[in-house]
């Protein structure tokens, strides 16, 4: 029986016409998603990706658009009672990435987060089955590809 909604926020980081990956262990779970998380009461869904996002990455970023909100039902793949509606918005780094490859120091992850790495890969590579999150897999399927022939990544 569904009790509540669960908002997820994410990040959708370009780069040299690569996407940014996270893998990540949750509830003893391996999983590969799109940087982001949970919005928190009190919270609007931009200031929760800037915070998830720099907690995750350790990277500032800037919200520049909305990208897609869940339009089908998806109860939560970690607590059956939950309905989960994630808003994916598209970002940039505030300053210049340096280099492709970065570690996050681990005292900027929260307590329950274990991040194992990051990964990015070449937007002409990605498949749905990259990521391990149903509404991750859709918006592999059918958002990016319309934002990839129009030429904006």
């Amino acid at each position: 029986m569904l009790k509540r909604f669960n908002i997820r926020v994410y990040g959708l980081l370009f780069r040299h016409r690569k996407i940014l990956l996270i893998d990540e262990v949750v509830k003893d779970r391996h999983i590969t998603k799109f940087p982001g998380g949970g919005l928190e009461l009190g919270e609007g869904p931009i200031d929760c990706l800037v915070r998830e996002f720099k907690e995750e990455t350790g990277i500032d970023v800037e919200v520049t658009e909305h990208v897609y909100t869940t339009d089908f039902f998806q109860p939560s793949a970690f607590k059956a009672e939950d309905q989960i509606i994630s808003i994916y918005y598209r970002v940039v780094p505030i300053v210049e990435l340096e280099d492709e490859n970065f570690d996050v120091p681990f005292h900027q992850h929260r307590s329950h987060e274990e991040i194992v790495g990051f990964r990015w890969v070449p937007m002409r590579e990605l498949q749905p089955g990259d990521l391990t999150l149903p509404i991750d897999k859709h918006v592999v399927e059918h958002v990016l590809p319309l934002h990839v022939e129009s030429g904006s990544v």
